[in-house]
Formats: structure tokens, sequence, C-alpha cells
């Protein structure tokens, strides 16, 4: 099963402390044939130029074991105004969802690497995700359970990366 949420209102609450939880919008495709998933900003921000911005959704989604969701900005904010997201795409995993530290909280970090500020409006749609299915080796041997947040697949690994 694939499908959006809100967080629960007390994880939104602590992460978005100026949003408000009752005016969340899920995500949606725009047309019938758009592969990805518009984000809506849950709160009004600018990044000036040179900066970066880590942006909370309210979102988490649940989706099959053999898949994930691809972040990326909207291909409107890369070409008209240089804004990237700081790891390129984020790869949100499906055990991501539900997880001890936020509940599978999306977060994003934006950088504007043009020359003029840019103000993003609360409702606006400023990222997007698109469902991937992966395949594994025939020899894969992983058997971790996630347990955390963001880089917790990492934790006390001498690569940290």
């Amino acid at each position: 099963m694939r499908k959006f949420e809100k967080v629960s209102r007390e994880v939104f609450e602590r992460d978005v402390p100026s949003g408000n939880y009752d005016e969340l919008i899920l995500p949606k495709r725009g047309t019938k044939y758009s592969a990805g998933y518009d984000f809506y900003s849950p709160i009004s921000f600018t990044l000036i130029p040179g900066e970066r911005k880590v942006i909370p959704t309210g979102i988490k989604v649940c989706m099959e074991e053999n898949e994930f969701i691809a972040i990326y900005v909207r291909s409107s904010l890369g070409f008209k105004f240089d804004i990237r997201m700081c790891n390129q795409v984020g790869i949100i995993d499906a055990d991501y969802y539900g997880n001890s530290e936020n509940e599978g909280h999306i977060f994003v970090c934006l950088k504007n690497e043009g020359e003029k500020e840019v103000n993003i409006n609360k409702g606006d749609r400023f990222v997007q995700g698109i469902f991937t299915p992966y395949l594994i080796t025939d020899d894969d041997c992983a058997t971790g359970n996630r347990e955390g947040g963001i880089g917790s697949t990492n934790r006390g690994d001498d690569n940290n990366g």
C-alpha cells in the first residue's frame, strides 16, 4: 500500500512550531500523467542567495517494502531560481515510516544557489516525490532494523557518509 499521511499533531507542533496542522495539504499529482506527487510547504519562508534551510513537510509516507520515494526540488524552482536540494535527491526508504524518532516525518534541505531572494509561501508546491521500485542482489544479507530518523542507518558505522 502507498499512502501519504500527516505526522501526528504532537510531532508536527514540535517540528513546525510556526505551522498550522489543520492546514496541511497531502501531496498529490497535478495531472493524469505526472510522475511526481507535489509537496506543499506548511510554512512561508525566504531563501536568500547562498542560504540553505531545512524545511519540515509535516508528511510521512507508507509504501511497499521494495520501493522508496525519491524527493526532488520542483523543476521550476531549479530552472528559474537555482534552488537545489542539498543532497540533490532525497531517498526515503520504506522503513523510515513510523520510525522511533519522528514517525517518518519527511524533511528537505534547500539551498539558494541563485542571485535573487526566493520566497516560498505556505501552500506553495516546492518539492515532488516519485515512488521507485528497487532490486537487491541475490546474495543480499541485510538484516538490520531502522531505529531513528535521518542518518540512522549508519550510526555506529566507521564509514559515516
